[in-house]
């Protein structure tokens, strides 16, 4: 065989490699990525069976792991009623978060508020409103008056404020929802499903720390105003301490709808919230205001019980520094900024083992947050358990042109 024949094999053979590397015992992990949302259930060899939710449609998320735990026609079409309120109030967060909006920022009242109908904040034309009450007001008490305030004091007017909204559901992935309108009445078209709806509270979650403790308000009412409707429509804040949010939907079309979050603390994890879990069910269609209170506590219950969370690594540890040809430096740190956590069914958290999928050979220049690779998770069994995406965690930027040429003679000779 000539050098040349040699060099060529070579070559065709590491392109075409994907180096799988094992690590036994979840001790030895440093850091990993989440798995991602839409990952199907039948990932477990013997996945555990959701309890009967009477409901429309469904879906059970772990915020902490990234994981769907289960669902029912998650991507079946529905009106999301109030529910739509989520979006409104993620445009709404954007806009402070950016310095477009301040909280302590007065919006006029206009007519087409003042006479929105279905649940209302009771304010009136006469009236300048803070932002910060406007949001209560959409939220706790679910007002389309006030909805629509805010809605015109973000965009000038209402049909631009939708305009905003479909951007943003765009941009979130949310690629079965389309919005007519900010509060959630219906309208022909406007439409999404569990699964988008996860999305959204997700990144309501995430996004937005600062803002989501609205969610978690019992009572609200705005100074001279009827004390009527002032109580959150979410029984699950006033039965389950756990539950801090989000919002409750309903139309005589749409059902009864309640999108809830729990957080639980996780025996060794720690105090405050990073030692806590979080699980976000979405219930779409139930019979009575009651019966979407109890479907959610529910999902939440049987989640919580069914399946264990089991961290892999601190935040922003790599999982592997697998070697980089031709950059300024000779590894890369693959992982995720949040760290890893995994949820298995009960029963399974005992040695777990890893699997690291990536490309080789790694070839700088390298980005932070690139997808590379792949930590598979399965039991001490050998069954798949999750699938994690992996991302590079710091940047690995070229090399000059010495350093290029000596990699490329050591990628030769390898």
């Amino acid at each position: 065989m000539s050098l040349l024949s040699w060099w060529l094999g070579r070559r065709a053979s590491w392109l075409a490699c994907r180096v799988r590397t094992r690590v036994l015992g979840v001790g030895l992990l440093l850091g990993a990525a989440l798995l991602a949302a839409g990952l199907p259930r039948a990932a477990w060899a013997q996945a555990p069976q959701p309890p009967d939710i009477a409901a429309r449609a469904w879906l059970l998320y772990d915020v902490t792991a990234d994981q769907v735990l289960a669902a029912k026609d998650p991507d079946e079409p529905v009106e999301p009623a109030s529910l739509t309120k989520l979006m409104t109030a993620y445009v709404v967060f954007d806009a402070l978060k950016a310095g477009r909006l301040t909280l302590q920022q007065t919006l006029p009242v206009s007519e087409r508020a003042w006479k929105m109908p279905g649940s209302r904040m009771f304010i009136e034309p006469r009236m300048q409103v803070p932002v910060e009450d406007l949001l209560k007001g959409m939220i706790v008490q679910s007002g389309n008056d006030a909805t629509v305030a805010l809605a015109e004091g973000v965009a000038g007017s209402v049909e631009r404020f939708v305009e905003l909204m479909n951007q943003q559901a765009r941009r979130l992935g949310m690629t079965r929802t389309t919005y007519h309108n900010p509060e959630g009445l219906p309208a022909p078209g406007h439409l999404t499903t569990a699964r988008d709806l996860a999305t959204l509270a997700t990144r309501l979650l995430r996004d937005f720390p600062e803002y989501v403790g609205y969610y978690a308000i019992q009572r609200y009412r705005y100074p001279g105003t009827p004390a009527a409707n002032e109580t959150n429509r979410n029984l699950l804040l006033f039965r389950d301490p756990t539950v801090d949010g989000l919002k409750t939907g309903h139309t005589s079309t749409a059902g009864y709808c309640l999108v809830a979050t729990a957080r639980r603390t996780v025996p060794g994890w720690g105090e405050g919230p990073a030692g806590q879990r979080r699980l976000l069910s979405v219930v779409l269609g139930a019979a009575s205001e009651n019966a979407r209170a109890v479907e959610s506590q529910k999902l939440l219950n049987w989640g919580y019980t069914a399946f264990e969370a089991v961290r892999l690594s601190a935040p922003g540890q790599p999982v592997a520094t697998p070697p980089v040809w031709k950059g300024k430096q000779s590894s890369v740190a693959l992982g995720r900024p949040g760290g890893v956590v995994v949820a298995v069914p009960a029963g399974q958290a005992k040695g777990l083992r890893t699997e690291l999928v990536r490309p080789d050979p790694l070839v700088a220049p390298l980005q932070a947050g690139q997808p590379l690779g792949t930590l598979r998770v399965l039991s001490a069994a050998g069954e798949p358990l999750v699938d994690v995406p992996l991302q590079v965690l710091t940047t690995v930027d070229e090399a000059g042109w010495f350093g290029r040429l000596w990699g490329a003679l050591r990628l030769w000779i390898r």
